[in-house]
């Protein structure tokens, strides 16, 4: 004889719940995206990032400048 496991809704709700959602990407850096959403980023590194970034070079000069005399 076969036996047949019968489960009741509460029971079919609490293993479907209980399993973890997988997510599918099309991209690292649309996986780097979502990842970055999910994070909080601590008040103190983001104030050195601010920080950083001020100190950053401008941008580079565009090539077609070297071309034209001074």
């Amino acid at each position: 004889m076969k036996h047949q496991t019968k489960l009741t809704k509460v029971q079919e709700q609490e293993n479907t719940a209980g399993r973890e959602t997988t997510l599918k990407f099309a991209s690292p850096e649309e996986a780097l995206r979502y990842d970055a959403a999910q994070t909080t980023v601590p008040p103190r590194i983001a104030q050195r990032l601010k920080e950083s970034l001020s100190r950053a070079a401008g941008p580079a000069r565009p090539w077609w400048r070297n071309l034209l005399p001074k």
